[in-house]
């Protein structure tokens, strides 16, 4: 009873210990949070920002305990520890005043670091890289990068599309990235085949993939590698389903809530090829050693 006791008294010290640390961090970044949801977050393009924001939070919730024992009795790292920090303030302070978001979301991915590390030591930020670097994904990049890349992929997409429902022998036909079917003329935006989209799409493989942390090199290698070519696929089936409302139910459908809707679809069918995919990967490994050892045995 002694023994529970004194552990019981020790887990609430530790709590206590780091409530300042958590109140600093919500005087920082609570501001910024309400102006992001205020923002960019309340766009189609950057709607993901809470949610990848949402599950690095339950990942380090969930990996606290495991931090909390494997940096028992090791030394904080100081230097670098208060070397990131003092860098994050001062990214934290330009991002604020100047408005660069790249700036005053980033720095809150390496004040985590740097707390981490000056609380627990370099053993606790091993522990906690995966949710560390899943933060990654709500920074919105440079206009300029997404202008860049965003082009070719809504060509691509709009490609595929077309040839799809033209072999289905619905009357379409493209121009660039303006579908025209029957009456209608869609332009695929940035929002349903776009760089932020793939982003998403990979953010979300690679939360399945440490979710279920497979055994098998092979399998993570292989599944990290074709979330990019599911994550197209769910893309060209969303672009496809607006299409299809649009033609059979009217321009207003097709904008309206219909067109959310096909948001939800592009996110379910990604799961979905996801897990197909990635179920026949764990039959492949399977298969692979009877293969070897029927070989071996001849």
């Amino acid at each position: 009873m002694l023994t529970i006791s004194l552990k019981s008294h020790a887990f609430r010290y530790k709590l206590i210990d780091w409530v300042p640390v958590l109140l600093g961090i919500l005087t920082l970044y609570l501001p910024t949070v309400f102006d992001l949801f205020n923002g960019i977050w309340a766009s189609e393009e950057q709607a993901h920002g809470p949610i990848i924001l949402f599950l690095s939070l339950w990942l380090i919730y969930r990996k606290w305990p495991e931090m909390m024992i494997k940096s028992e009795g090791k030394s904080p790292s100081f230097f670098w520890g208060w070397s990131i920090f003092l860098l994050s303030l001062l990214l934290y302070i330009i991002g604020r005043s100047q408005q660069i978001l790249i700036f005053e979301m980033g720095s809150f991915i390496t004040v985590i670091s740097a707390i981490l590390l000056l609380k627990c030591g370099a053993g606790a930020l091993k522990v906690m890289w995966f949710p560390i670097f899943f933060l990654l994904f709500m920074i919105p990049l440079p206009g300029t990068v997404v202008s860049l890349l965003t082009m070719p992929m809504k060509m691509a997409v709009s490609y595929v599309a077309e040839n799809i429902l033209f072999w289905a022998n619905y009357p379409i036909a493209r121009n660039g990235v303006i579908l025209q079917i029957g009456q209608y003329q869609l332009l695929v935006a940035d929002a349903c085949a776009g760089l932020q989209t793939l982003l998403t799409l990979e953010a979300l493989g690679l939360f399945y993939l440490n979710l279920v942390q497979h055994t098998s090199f092979f399998r993570n290698v292989a599944l990290a590698i074709l979330i990019i070519p599911i994550s197209f696929t769910a893309n060209v089936i969303r672009v496809i389903v607006l299409t299809l409302i649009t033609y059979h139910y009217g321009d207003a459908a097709g904008q309206g809530f219909l067109h959310g809707f096909a948001g939800m679809v592009l996110f379910i069918s990604a799961l979905i090829l996801i897990l197909g995919v990635d179920s026949l990967l764990q039959l492949f490994v399977k298969a692979r050693p009877a293969s070897v050892l029927q070989i071996s045995g001849k």
